[in-house]
């Protein structure tokens, strides 16, 4: 009750007064040394989370043809927003013209400009997760309620929201704690996590027919699922995050039936906190508990989608490779294959952005925001 009485106190002290230049954070400039010469990129946002409660979510960008790294661009750019980002970015996506980023305990999408990051306006979404699009449409997984366990939290749901409007059309009620979503000829497939429920996690795949925009049936794959993705198959690879002691972390690739109705057909004994799917290659990393060990296995590798074999268990033999305290993100250029890796350091101060080559050659680092962990690349118009 004290924190809540603390944040609410901070945040009125923040509206009734006024804001001047000296209370912006100004944009803090790091020269990369590496110039990226491409005719379909301009460059990649990074969206740094901010440890929950600290009101410290930023945003960042990497400029592909100066080499440039800026910091907190957003407070610059729109220095008449109060609280700047806000509390927890959880998601950030481009679509068409505008950049969408998911604020999760600020409760809010907010929808800028992919150009330079001014603000549009923002759309309320209670404990907002992630973003996909499909024909004008933005589709935001919600927890519903607030932050908080136990056996009253409510169903998760949907909202479908328009992208030029930026009105929610209708919402759909899925599975518990939604998270990530993928599409996949006209159906939107929902990974439940039930996070909130702990110890009885939610273990299903909600599938959204998009005309009706109904839940149709769910899929059981296993709990505390996590991450949902599809490949140039039509496949579906969701991640599940175990329950941190004895369900150890597993990736699942699943596909339709004969049916038509989408089954697991294969299941990976690997941690996965993040993961981008580039051609047949699906880049991962992440972390998960070993109670046989009692230690943390930590991993980063590749997987070859059409084989369901790891067919790299290291993305690079470089020495900073071994150095990341806590591997958080990663994203792979889709055209030439280098990718960056998101290190969260203490999840407290600043992180840092590595940059490796596709052949996992180490290229450059820089500090970003608090918890960086979520990135996006923009195209050159």
């Amino acid at each position: 009750m004290k924190r809540y009485l603390y944040i609410y106190i901070t945040a009125l002290a923040f509206i009734t007064g006024c804001r001047t230049d000296e209370t912006i954070n100004p944009i803090e400039e790091t020269e990369t040394g590496t110039l990226v010469a491409q005719t379909e990129l301009a460059g990649m946002y990074v969206l740094c989370e901010g440890n929950m409660g600290s009101n410290k979510c930023t945003l960042d960008y990497l400029e592909f043809s100066t080499g440039l790294y800026q910091r907190n661009i957003y407070a610059t750019v729109n220095p008449d927003v109060v609280m700047e980002l806000g509390d927890v970015g959880n998601d950030i996506q481009i679509y068409g013209s505008q950049l969408w980023m998911v604020i999760n305990c600020s409760n809010k999408v907010e929808v800028c400009r992919a150009s330079n990051a001014k603000r549009i306006g923002q759309v309320e979404v209670p404990n907002c997760r992630y973003v996909v699009f499909n024909g004008g449409y933005a589709y935001v997984s919600s927890y519903v309620g607030p932050v908080t366990m136990g056996e009253q939290v409510p169903r998760g749901s949907i909202y479908k929201i328009d992208t030029l409007t930026l009105q929610t059309a209708a919402t759909v009620t899925v599975g518990y704690q939604p998270e990530e979503m993928a599409i996949i000829n006209g159906k939107l497939y929902v990974a439940n996590s039930g996070g909130y429920c702990a110890p009885d996690y939610d273990n299903t795949v909600s599938v959204i027919d998009l005309e009706t925009f109904t839940e149709e049936y769910k899929i059981k794959v296993d709990i505390n699922l996590h991450h949902c993705r599809s490949d140039r198959y039509g496949n579906l690879w969701v991640t599940s995050r175990g329950d941190y002691y004895n369900n150890y972390p597993k990736l699942f690739c699943l596909k339709k039936d004969s049916s038509g109705q989408i089954e697991v057909i294969d299941t990976l004994k690997v941690p996965v906190t993040d993961l981008c799917i580039v051609g047949d290659s699906l880049y991962y990393l992440g972390t998960g508990y070993n109670n046989f060990t009692q230690q943390n296995d930590r991993e980063m590798g590749i997987i070859n989608i059409r084989t369901h074999s790891v067919v790299s268990s290291t993305l690079s033999t470089a020495p900073e490779i071994d150095a990341i305290e806590m591997p958080y993100g990663i994203i792979v250029n889709p055209v030439d294959r280098d990718f960056y890796l998101m290190d969260a350091k203490n999840y407290v101060s600043s992180g840092q952005l590595l940059h490796f080559k596709a052949d996992g050659t180490f290229d450059f680092k820089v500090n970003t925001g608090d918890i960086p962990a979520h990135a996006v690349f923009l195209e050159k118009k």
